[in-house]
């Protein structure tokens, strides 16, 4: 229930809630020196982190992870064998879960490593991979790492992994 001070309206002023904040230095001390000293200090500040911190803004902002073409390639191929190799196997193979463990550890690095590279985003290898990726990663986190991706979905993920091959190859 509401309380009836906030009903019934009041005559008197209401009071201010926020109240002003005075320095204490300013308030205690007077001093025209103290104020000096506290004035030079901070330009002091200012001017040392400013000498310090301005050759990091001049220069160029490069990616942490920037690889060379080659590097991209030779990834890109490492983790398409390991996508074609997991979904070959078997049912019943003993080692399925294993082998999708590793391929979610790669495809995790591959698309971390290289989702920020600009230059590669609009590669059309990179776009399969990534989508091919994504599809076999969403169906293990969905459905386990050891329920086998369906024979529709199977096929569409070689058909890129194929046309992703043949990309690299090109140089896109």
């Amino acid at each position: 229930m509401a309380s009836p001070t906030l009903i019934t309206p009041s005559t008197s002023t209401p009071k201010s809630l926020i109240t002003p904040i005075r320095s204490k230095l300013i308030s205690s001390v007077n001093s025209p020196s103290v104020t000096t000293t506290t004035t030079l200090r901070r330009r002091e500040f200012l001017s040392l982190s400013a000498g310090i911190l301005s050759p990091s803004l001049l220069l160029p902002a490069t990616s942490a992870f920037a690889a060379t073409d080659e590097e991209y390639v030779k990834e890109a191929s490492e983790v398409i064998q390991k996508v074609r190799s997991t979904l070959n196997m078997d049912k019943g193979d003993p080692n399925i879960a294993d082998s999708v463990a590793e391929l979610r550890e790669a495809s995790n690095y591959w698309v971390a490593k290289y989702r920020r590279e600009k230059a590669l985003l609009g590669r059309a290898s990179f776009r399969d991979i990534y989508s091919a990726l994504n599809a076999v990663s969403g169906h293990y986190v969905s459905f386990g790492p050891t329920t086998p991706i369906p024979a529709k979905r199977k096929v569409r993920i070689l058909e890129e992994m194929d046309t992703a091959e043949k990309a690299l190859q090109r140089g896109r």
